[in-house]
């Protein structure tokens, strides 16, 4: 049991409430004492009991007064009541008693053992109700966030959907083409265009593939020791198409001192590959994107930003989730699934580093740092 178990003795005796928590005091329980039934009242406001002890006979407000007012609210109507009473035990007083909401009565002198078990009762059904409602509480989380999964999944198959029709409808248009004798086609650029949306297309499954690798635990790095210096220019080469269409430029500011990694070359130039990918993605064209490179402590730092049309407060939190694409202020669409930063992320830190947006602002453009272990 986790939750404190509170029980209220109300009673105009001190010596009777004293009595009272002598008898019932138990690790996990909390006893609150109460003089009349005004003070009973008030820490009804501020504390939520499992059982309520009522003297009958009390000065002003009596026993079946409080049980009755009880009753008539809806924050305490649900506490069971056992009134303690000296005096007789006859039916139509017993009626009075349970009709003011009464579960039981106990006879002065009171037996320990009665009023243990009894109290037992009350303890036990309380903390099974609250077990019951704590798990009320998980099914509607659960469900509210199948929901969630189930709506975040219909989004995804629209737009996969349209990702893979786009460029299907290219390579179709480009086969009739070359298929086709027609005078003036420029069959050089219908293969450049066709090439450019199967690498896109084989682009959208790879990533597909290694987040459900990942998830699944079947990645396996094959890490080697290398100079940073050594693998960037081939991470920078896979981003070099979007840099180049888009009329980008490119800016590289690196260090002279060597840093040297344990790493998975493939997986480090996905990585790399894929922010400064993305960075030209969502920059409008001619615009700027610059790589750095430093060192802090044990761990190189590269740097990635960008003059594109950056991330809206709002939708920062969820550019590493898993289709988690930004919209954008500025109409300039990234394309993908929304996957890219998300397999960034879990690539990252299989690799022991982290990976953080350093600031974005609608129209300011944004800045990423990648965090990896220099080698020992």
């Amino acid at each position: 049991m986790t939750e404190i178990v509170k029980f209220l003795l109300v009673d105009d005796l001190e010596e009777n409430l004293l009595a009272l928590e002598a008898l019932l005091a138990s690790d996990g329980l909390e006893l609150h004492k109460a003089g009349s039934g005004e003070e009973a009242l008030e820490l009804m406001l501020r504390n939520e009991y499992a059982l309520a002890l009522l003297d009958v006979q009390m000065p002003g407000m009596g026993g079946f007064e409080l049980a009755e007012i009880m009753r008539a609210n809806a924050r305490s109507r649900h506490i069971p009541i056992i009134f303690v009473t000296a005096g007789s035990g006859d039916s139509a007083r017993r009626f009075h008693g349970y009709e003011a909401g009464a579960v039981d009565f106990i006879q002065k002198p009171i037996e320990a053992d009665i009023l243990r078990s009894k109290s037992k009762v009350f303890l036990d059904l309380f903390v099974q109700r609250q077990k019951i409602i704590s798990q009320r509480d998980k099914l509607a989380n659960a469900a509210s966030a199948l929901q969630a999964a189930d709506k975040q999944k219909n989004q995804f198959l629209a737009v996969l959907a349209h990702e893979l029709r786009n460029p299907l409808a290219v390579l179709s248009s480009g086969l009739s083409l070359m298929e086709t004798p027609i005078d003036g086609v420029d069959k050089d650029a219908v293969r450049t265009s066709m090439r450019q949306n199967l690498r896109h297309m084989t682009r959208l499954v790879d990533d597909l593939l290694d987040i459900n690798r990942i998830e699944r635990g079947q990645i396996l790095l094959r890490k080697e020791r290398i100079l940073l210096g050594d693998i960037l220019p081939s991470a920078l080469e896979i981003a070099m198409p979007a840099i180049e269409s888009a009329g980008h430029t490119l800016v590289v500011n690196s260090l002279n001192d060597p840093m040297l990694l344990e790493v998975d070359p493939t997986r480090f130039i996905q990585i790399v590959g894929n922010i400064v990918s993305n960075a030209a993605r969502y920059t409008p064209a001619g615009g700027r994107i610059e790589v750095s490179v430093s060192h802090s402590k044990d761990r190189a730092v590269i740097t990635v930003s960008d003059s594109g049309v950056g991330i809206p407060d709002a939708q920062q939190s969820i550019i590493f989730d898993m289709f988690g694409q930004s919209d954008n202020a500025r109409g300039v669409s990234g394309g993908g699934l929304g996957i890219g930063l998300a397999l960034v992320k879990q690539l990252v830190e299989l690799h022991d580093g982290d990976i953080r947006l350093v600031r974005s602002a609608p129209g300011e453009g944004s800045t990423f740092e990648v965090r990896l272990p220099l080698a020992a």
